[in-house]
């Protein structure tokens, strides 16, 4: 199943394995356990410290294995077989096991070995989806640290009977003892903060007590990140609060048009663009939500969590998020038929009729990316007709299980109380209502920016950008603005790198032209 090119870079890996791991296979006599066992046998012959063994437990899924640090009760296991973007998560938790330390902060891992009782954690994921990965790998990695913290990471194409009795219509999905737990891409902090959820009142105070800084960049997406390292180049002190760093681009599947980069994956960027701030004397506040601007000669900003920042100069880099199509049954079934991410939950779809609301280039694509996965695909567009280049719409054209409905207008979103069952839009042209029966509908209709938290203090435009000149100045001096929350044309991630490092010179200078204003006042 591996080719010689990943045989080589997994051993190349599995050299860092110091301990005796056993790879405990729970199988029966079906094709998927062939596959998987053949699988094993492969990984185990490219170290002397993999042994693979035939695991007898009877309360495991089947085909499924642990990753076992001999003689301990360390474990993690996978059920299913963890190729895609999983395969990352194999190698790691084959590292991790076998003796090589998680990359977590002593003070998170300490909080995760002091964690009171046992936990059972069940994540459900798809091997095309970017998102799962994340939270597998912190799940693992939590497990690895504190054994009272049990994980198995489970393919939810493999086990669609599974997925379809706990009505998992979206990934990742994690269930705690059995109760969903959380849904949607996390890491460890985020993870563990929902967990051990404390007197958040030390964490606030320690917010509160930070020096003012001359940068504080809002965002950690690739604008942020981009100004966090020009600030931080000139010397200056810098910090960054994020609700989530890496933003958007988390959600993204392929990147091929960020220049001198040929290929790569959001995720994979996300943490590039993460090590590269860490790089530097840049403080860096995750898991925090901005709530609101305060202008003055020190610039406040308040987070949702009680706390205040303060700083000379503020960059504002919240970026956006995907836009909603407000009608009934939407907010409803988010999650529960209504989907935002075809890669991540199109594999749950497998079969069964879906719609995939907008006609853009992302609408389009999602469509013919799901055809592959699905029974049939109805694509529904607003406008008279597709709004997709032209190379992708004759691609969805070719395709015999898609239907295309131009000037319709989506008015609501059916279910039965569990799940999406249908679909209504009305016909823009004659006004006649339809409806289609489906099990699911993905929302392809372009992004919103956030920034609600902003009204009322910097001037936004009638789309509710962020409105900036040249030098990423907004309407209050001393805050300046970039990346797609901004009135800047063409939302693309290297315009939004780029944007920020105008921004991030743009504050320095004017932090220089303060300073010197200041010393005049002073001096006469």
């Amino acid at each position: 199943m591996l080719d010689a090119t990943l045989k080589g870079q997994l051993g190349t890996y599995l050299e860092r394995v110091t301990l005796p791991v056993e790879l405990r296979a729970c199988l029966d006599g079906g094709a998927q356990s062939q596959e998987l066992r053949a699988f094993l046998d492969e990984i185990a012959a490219l170290s002397d410290k993999l042994t693979v063994v035939e695991d007898s437990a009877t309360d495991a899924r089947r085909p499924s294995f642990a990753i076992a640090r001999a003689g301990t009760n360390i474990a993690v296991r996978f059920a299913g077989i963890p190729l895609g973007h999983e395969f990352t998560s194999l190698v790691l938790a084959l590292l991790q096991v076998g003796g090589h330390p998680p990359k977590i902060d002593e003070a998170v891992a300490e909080q995760i070995r002091n964690l009171p009782g046992d936990h059972h954690f069940e994540t459900y994921f798809s091997l095309s989806c970017q998102n799962c990965p994340d939270v597998v790998q912190a799940l693992n990695a939590m497990s690895v640290i504190n054994p009272r913290i049990h994980h198995v990471a489970i393919d939810g194409a493999m086990f669609q009977d599974e997925v379809q009795r706990r009505e998992v219509l979206s990934v990742p999905a994690v269930f705690l003892d059995g109760e969903l737990f959380h849904q949607g891409r996390a890491g460890v902090e985020e993870l563990l903060a929902k967990l051990d959820a404390g007197d958040d009142t030390a964490k606030v105070e320690a917010l509160n007590a930070r020096d003012e800084f001359d940068v504080l960049v809002v965002g950690g997406g690739p604008a942020g990140a981009a100004a966090a390292v020009y600030a931080a180049r000139k010397g200056i002190r810098t910090g960054v609060v994020a609700e989530r760093f890496g933003g958007q681009v988390l959600d993204t599947m392929a990147i091929e048009n960020y220049i001198s980069v040929l290929e790569t994956e959001g995720p994979k960027f996300g943490v590039a663009l993460e090590q590269h701030v860490k790089a530097y004397e840049v403080d860096i506040m995750n898991l925090q939500r901005a709530a609101k601007l305060v202008p003055g000669k020190s610039i406040a900003v308040e987070l949702a969590s009680g706390a205040t920042l303060k700083a000379k100069t503020v960059i504002l880099s919240t970026g956006a998020r995907w836009r909603q199509i407000n009608v009934p049954g939407e907010d409803e079934y988010r999650n529960r038929g209504v989907a935002y991410c075809p890669h991540c939950d199109g594999p749950l779809f497998k079969g069964k009729r879906v719609a995939v609301i907008g006609g853009g280039n992302s609408g389009v694509e999602a469509a013919i990316d799901l055809a592959g996965i699905v029974a049939h695909v109805t694509l529904i567009e607003f406008g008279d007709a597709l709004r997709a280049d032209d190379i992708l719409q004759r691609k969805l054209r070719s395709l015999s299980n898609v239907d295309v409905i131009t000037s319709a207008q989506t008015t609501e979103i059916h279910g039965d109380g569990k799940r999406v069952v249908a679909l209504s839009y009305k016909d823009r042209a004659t006004e006649q209502l339809h409806r289609v029966e489906l099990e699911g509908a993905f929302i392809q209709i372009g992004l919103i920016p956030n920034t609600e938290w902003l009204k009322g203090t910097v001037e936004l435009s009638p789309h509710g950008e962020i409105v900036v000149d040249a030098r990423g100045q907004t309407s209050v001096p001393g805050v300046f603005a970039a990346g797609d929350a901004t009135t800047v044309p063409y939302k693309q991630i290297i315009i939004a790198a780029g944007d920020g490092a105008k921004a991030a010179l743009s504050a320095f200078d004017h932090l220089i032209r303060t300073s010197v204003d200041s010393a005049e006042v002073i001096s006469a």
